[in-house]
C-alpha cells in the first residue's frame, strides 16, 4: 500500500482542531481519517519547533530549482549521446 502524503496546510489544520476542540487528538484522528499516533506526532513537531513546522517537499522555488536539475541532466545525457553518435558516424565515413 503506497504512503499517504499529507500537505502542510492540512496537517497544520489537523494540529490547530486538536488544540481548538474539545475532544481527544484521537476522536479528532478518527474524524479525520488518520492514525492517532500520526496526528500526535504532528502536535508533538508543532509544539516543540521554533521554525515552520510541515515544510512538505520544500517550497515552490526548492521544488522547481529540482525540476531543473533534473532537466539539465537529462539535456546533458541526450548532448553527450548525440555528441558520441556524430563521432560514431564520422569515423565510418571517412
Amino acid at each position: 500500500m503506497p504512503r499517504k502524503k499529507y500537505s502542510a496546510e492540512f496537517k497544520a489544520e489537523a494540529v490547530e482542531l486538536v488544540r481548538s476542540s474539545s475532544s481527544s487528538a484521537s476522536a479528532v484522528a478518527r474524524d479525520l481519517g488518520l492514525s492517532p499516533t500520526m496526528l500526535n506526532r504532528w502536535c508533538r513537531e508543532a509544539q516543540r519547533s521554533t521554525k515552520p513546522v510541515f515544510q512538505g517537499s520544500g517550497t515552490p522555488r526548492d521544488q522547481e530549482l529540482a525540476r531543473l536539475k533534473r532537466e539539465l541532466a537529462q539535456v546533458r545525457k541526450e548532448r553527450d549521446f548525440l555528441r558520441d553518435a556524430a563521432t560514431y558516424f564520422a569515423k565510418g565515413s571517412s
